[in-house]
């Protein structure tokens, strides 16, 4: 039975997150539970995507990044990952309209040259479109670890040193940061995970070491604005400390 409870006027504008994360799982088993093909499943959760981007965009909320695609999915069927691909690119050009109507600006994060030519040339085609709005920027991982990611980023600090651009003395947080695959992105203050699993999954580790994290039993292809409504409302009880004690981040706010 349906509450008639508005969630979305229960959220306090004043306490959004900034960036809000999210790991869709549950694709394949809501398929199997209706007896149809995990394809089938995958395209049912791009319905997902456009709730979550829309009420990301409602509430205001600057950055939503979603992990789409591992760097271990790669060891799935090869028919379910063209599948994929090719739901990549019909999904980009059906929905290109609507990120240009509402101020998305798409981004991805991932080692994107491993993606077949034709999702690879799409995909930055549509970057390169919208990469003047404003209002929300929506960054799908693709073909993405964290392994890769510092693997990646240790690389890219060896070169420098290398090359004489930098000392070994110079490498600090702020350096590792500006090297990381979602720079200048700022880390998310929301993770949500989909399906009842309770794990990370590989899914940035370096940036989630203060983020909220938020697990639900719904399979990401019934995941609704209620259901998005209702981790914003959770993280809104929460309070954030940062390493600080309850008595510092009152007497913060209360300075404000």
């Amino acid at each position: 039975m349906r509450s008639n409870i508005n969630l979305k006027e229960l959220i306090d504008p004043a306490k959004l997150p900034q960036h809000v994360a999210i790991i869709m799982d549950g694709n394949g088993r809501w398929a199997k539970k209706q007896g149809l093909s995990r394809i089938y499943g995958h395209q049912k959760g791009a319905d997902a995507v456009r709730n979550v981007t829309e009420a990301c965009a409602e509430l205001s909320i600057p950055y939503l990044t979603l992990y789409a695609f591992s760097t271990e999915n790669w060891n799935r069927p090869k028919e379910e990952i063209d599948a994929l691909m090719n739901l990549l690119v019909e999904t980009i050009n059906k929905e290109l309209p609507t990120l240009q109507k509402n101020n998305i600006k798409l981004n991805a994060i991932g080692n994107l040259r491993q993606l077949p030519e034709h999702a690879y040339q799409k995909l930055l085609q549509t970057i390169e479109s919208t990469q003047y709005n404003t209002h929300l920027t929506l960054t799908i991982a693709l073909s993405y670890s964290s392994h890769w990611e510092i693997t990646e980023m240790v690389r890219s600090i060896a070169h420098k040193i290398k090359f004489g651009e930098i000392l070994p003395e110079n490498i600090d947080q702020k350096l590792i940061e500006q090297n990381l695959n979602t720079y200048p992105i700022p880390f998310p203050d929301l993770l949500i995970r989909t399906s009842g699993e309770h794990r990370i999954s590989n899914f940035l580790l370096y940036q989630l070491a203060y983020t909220e994290l938020y697990f639900t039993e719904t399979l990401w292809p019934d995941y609704s604005k209620d259901d998005f409504y209702k981790a914003i409302i959770d993280y809104q009880k929460r309070e954030r400390r940062f390493g600080k004690i309850s008595e510092q981040i009152q007497s913060n706010q209360n300075e404000k």
